[in-house]
C-alpha cells in the first residue's frame, strides 16, 4: 500500500500554489485530488467551456488569459470579464451544481489545470477548508463587481482603460529597450464591454490616451515605458 503522507501535491511546483484553493487538502485526500488532475493546453481561440455546458470540475488559470462572456439569443455577446493565471473559474456552476452560465475562451496561448467534478467533490467533502476558500474566492467575485459599479460612478472611462492596460502588460506585456511592449489579445469591443461605454467611445478614448503619450498605440500593438511594477515575475 503507498505511503499517502509521502504523495505529491500535484499543486505544490505552481507559481500559485499558496494561493491556491487545493492548498489545504489532507494527506489522506491528495491521492483523490491527483485522481482528478489534469493539465490542459489551448491556443488562441479555443474554447474551455461553451455557456450551458454542465461543469466538468473546478479549472485554474496557470498560464495566458482566458476571457468569460455571456452568449446571447441575438447573437451577439458581452465580455463578463478575463481570468489571468492565478484565477479559479468554473467553480460557481460546480458549488452550484448546475450548467455553466457563460463561455470561456482562450485569448492568448494558455494553460489550465483542472480537477475533475467527482474527485473534487470527494476532497471538497473531506476538507472544509477547501470549501472555505472557493467561498472565499466567490466573495472575491462579488467584491470585484462591486468595486467596478464604484468605478463606473467616480471613475473616467480613460482611467479605467488606462487601467485594463496596466494589468494586461503586467502579466504579458514584454521588454523592447526601456518599454514594455504587448499585442493587445482582446477587440476594442471587449474593451468597452469591460469599462461599460459603447464601442464607438473606445476610439475617442485611445485617441486621448496617445495624446498623453504615457502609452502609444498602433493598432493592436501598445507600448508603454518600463515601471519596476509591470516587470513580470515568471508563471509556469
Amino acid at each position: 500500500m503507498p505511503n499517502l503522507s509521502t504523495q505529491t501535491h500535484p499543486c505544490g511546483a505552481c507559481d500559485f500554489y499558496a494561493d491556491s484553493v487545493w492548498k489545504p487538502v489532507a494527506s489522506c485526500s491528495v491521492s483523490i485530488l491527483s485522481r482528478g488532475f489534469s493539465r490542459k493546453n489551448l491556443g488562441i481561440g479555443h474554447p474551455l467551456y461553451h455557456q450551458e455546458d454542465e461543469n466538468r470540475g473546478v479549472f485554474c488559470v496557470s498560464k495566458g488569459l482566458i476571457a468569460l462572456r455571456t452568449n446571447h439569443h441575438n447573437g451577439s455577446s458581452t465580455l463578463l470579464r478575463l481570468a489571468y493565471p492565478g484565477d479559479i473559474i468554473g467553480f460557481r456552476s460546480f458549488l452550484e451544481n448546475r450548467p455553466h452560465r457563460t463561455e470561456a475562451r482562450a485569448l492568448l496561448a494558455s494553460r489550465v489545470c483542472t480537477v475533475a467534478r467527482r474527485d473534487a467533490q470527494k476532497v471538497v467533502q473531506g476538507n472544509p477548508s477547501i470549501l472555505a476558500r472557493l467561498a472565499s474566492r466567490c466573495i472575491s467575485e462579488i467584491d470585484r463587481n462591486h468595486d467596478r459599479i464604484i468605478a463606473a460612478a467616480t471613475t473616467s472611462n480613460k482611467q479605467r482603460l488606462t487601467d485594463i492596460l496596466l494589468r494586461l502588460m503586467k502579466v504579458h506585456g514584454e521588454p523592447v529597450g526601456e518599454r514594455l511592449r504587448m499585442q493587445l489579445p482582446l477587440s476594442r469591443s471587449d474593451l468597452a464591454d469591460l469599462i461599460g461605454v459603447q464601442p464607438e467611445t473606445m476610439s475617442r478614448l485611445f485617441t486621448r490616451i496617445r495624446t498623453d503619450g504615457d502609452i502609444q498605440v498602433s493598432g493592436r500593438e501598445i507600448q508603454m515605458l518600463v515601471d519596476p511594477s509591470l516587470r513580470r515575475s515568471g508563471h509556469g
